[in-house]
């Protein structure tokens, strides 16, 4: 497989670059008869769009989502959806002085170790720009989800080396930086401007909550739930590490801590994260996802050539401070691209 599919009844196919024409998703297995519109998807994709924060890139681009096919009077017709957006913004004179060089975090130097040629305009397929299909894409298992009563929500939980401390319901989407915690949301915007006059970028992490999930959504080995959500977040290129509900703090507990209570009303705690055995408990999947700053800085770096011959750089350019807020979005997209297939694997049984 070339590693641009994902899913197994709901799959999603991305294609393009980040600085082609345009970018997109071809989505198959989704159901007929489902309302489907352009604005459904574009509310998701408006989250995405560069340019909101000062810890975004000054990139220009409107991303506009195109339903080609798999669309008829409004509804889903069960065929392949295509949806395209075309790149507006593309500035590719910018990487012209850095063509022959690999900058340091990103994937240049692996690219050329696996095909021998590499887009070096903004990262080809390695760009984050690719995340705009994904975010499409999770549209529309957005959608299905939520005739199944299904919601995902992301927020951060930390940016910058600032965690915050107190969670207030419905605060992530009254600040800039998706935060539920509006102390530490302010404190972010400071950070972001102490890194960006430094020509630095800085990480954080977000947390993705999916409620409504039934129980029973999962395989009992290859296909555990929490692992294909591993997977899933993982593949988001700024993501170094995933945890699902305690995740490492469970490492430091006691069973008895760790263990969940099952009363007759319910689960008295959530440590699993709503995951027991790779399948679905019914409560809240919680997953938390740790992301890694953004390589483009304006700090000199070393580095080698194409020739293997040491050098040194500075990328210059429009680039995110941080991945967040952002990528906010791309992990509930990656979440629903999960649960959507896993709802569709467990219809299927009957």
């Amino acid at each position: 497989m070339s590693g641009n599919t994902f899913g197994k009844i709901f799959t999603v196919t991305t294609w393009g670059e980040s600085h082609g024409p345009a970018l997109g998703a071809v989505v198959c297995g989704c159901p007929p008869r489902m309302p489907l519109s352009e604005d459904d998807i574009q509310v998701m994709l408006d989250r995405r769009r560069p340019g909101q924060t000062k810890a975004s890139t000054t990139r220009k681009e409107p991303d506009r989502v195109r339903i080609l096919s798999g669309l008829f009077e409004g509804v889903t017709t069960g065929t392949p959806i295509s949806l395209m957006i075309e790149n507006a913004d593309a500035r590719s004179k910018s990487y012209d002085d850095i063509a022959r060089l690999f900058r340091p975090g990103h994937g240049d130097y692996t690219y050329q170790a696996k095909y021998g040629v590499r887009d070096f305009r903004g990262g080809g397929r390695a760009s984050a720009r690719e995340t705009a299909a994904r975010v499409a894409a999770g549209a529309v298992a957005a959608k299905l989800l939520a005739t199944a009563g299904i919601a995902v929500n992301a927020w951060t939980l930390e940016m910058g080396g600032v965690a915050a401390q107190n969670i207030v319901p419905g605060e992530a989407a009254n600040n800039a930086y998706g935060c539920p915690d509006p102390d530490a949301a302010q404190a972010m915007a400071q950070r972001v401007e102490e890194v960006k006059k430094a020509g630095d970028s800085i990480g954080g992490v977000v947390e993705v909550r999916a409620t409504g999930v039934p129980p029973g959504l999962g395989e009992p080995v290859f296909d555990k739930l929490d692992a294909a959500l591993a997977y899933a977040l993982m593949g988001i290129g700024a993501v170094k590490g995933v945890e699902i509900g305690a995740g490492f703090s469970a490492a430091r507990l006691l069973g008895s801590k760790n263990n969940d209570p099952i009363t007759p009303e319910g689960f008295a705690g959530n440590n699993a994260g709503g995951i027991l055995a790779g399948i679905s408990s019914g409560q809240d999947i919680v997953a938390r996802v740790a992301v890694k700053p953004i390589p483009s800085i304006g700090v000199l770096q070393q580095t080698v050539d194409l020739d293997n011959r040491p050098a040194t750089l500075t990328v210059k350019g429009r680039h995110d401070v941080c991945a967040i807020p952002r990528i906010n979005v791309v992990c509930e997209a990656m979440t629903c691209l999960v649960l959507a297939d896993f709802l569709l694997r467990q219809r299927a049984l009957g």
